[in-house]
């Protein structure tokens, strides 16, 4: 089992997440961090992966939600608050090397994320993500990017949230007609992001066969001044 590093940040806008993970990413593959975690909420935002499609996006003119381009793989989705976002930044050189595998081992990770809340989760086949059947209701996406074996981006698991986003502004996922749902309805109560990380937090080491522990507060605040050094000094970054 290998040391590796979490980052539970709360509600984090889409872009500023983005540019946390490639600081995040530059650092775990040149060896100054471990593998690290990010486990967040995103204000109302739809995210286009490279495969989004002319027609998916019918969204509402007065609908108050960003849009963002991304160099994830995948179609288009929605983000929002009650849904816990996953942001693995791992060295895959660590864990087989091999993207089908990484993407298995993300889908087994949800779920058991959800079993302990006695949710049986699935996979189904031809379609993306995490599922509940009877039935079908997708409850969890999946979309990444990988470079030199590094991963960023990861899941988004429907904790409490109205789903309605998922099929009255965009085609997510480029799924027509597809149901989504959230643990907060199957289960037929209120549930808290907090309820749900501790679980997230065991799949993934269970899975990945990491001792997740928090960044220290050190740590995460040089992330964060490097952060600002990179927005205020951008031509030093694309060197």
């Amino acid at each position: 089992m290998r040391d590796a590093n979490v980052l539970n940040l709360g509600l984090v806008a889409y872009r500023e997440a983005w540019e946390l993970q490639r600081s995040v990413a530059a650092q775990v593959s040149q060896g100054v961090l471990p593998d690290t975690a990010i486990l967040l909420e995103h204000p109302p935002v739809i995210t286009l992966g490279r495969r989004t499609e002319e027609g998916e996006l019918h969204i509402p003119p007065d609908a108050a939600v960003e849009i963002v381009e991304t160099d994830r793989g995948g179609k288009s989705t929605y983000h929002g608050p009650g849904q816990l976002v996953c942001y693995p930044i791992f060295d895959l050189t660590r864990h087989g090397q091999d993207v089908k595998r990484y993407c298995r081992d993300l889908e087994e990770a949800l779920i058991r994320t959800m079993a302990p809340l006695r949710l049986e989760a699935t996979r189904i086949d031809g379609l993306t993500g995490i599922w509940l059947e009877r039935p079908p209701r997708k409850i969890a996406s999946i979309g990444i990017h990988i470079s030199k074996w590094i991963s960023t981006h990861g899941y988004a698991l429907n904790v409490d949230l109205d789903p309605a986003p998922f099929t009255d502004w965009i085609t997510a996922c480029g799924i027509e007609d597809a149901r989504f749902t959230t643990i907060a309805r199957e289960l037929g109560r209120p549930v808290a992001i907090d309820e749900v990380r501790p679980h997230a937090l065991t799949a993934l080491g269970e899975v990945f066969d990491l001792d997740l522990e928090e960044l220290p507060e050190d740590a995460l605040n040089d992330l964060r001044r490097q952060l600002f050094h990179d927005r205020a000094h951008p031509a030093a970054v694309s060197k």
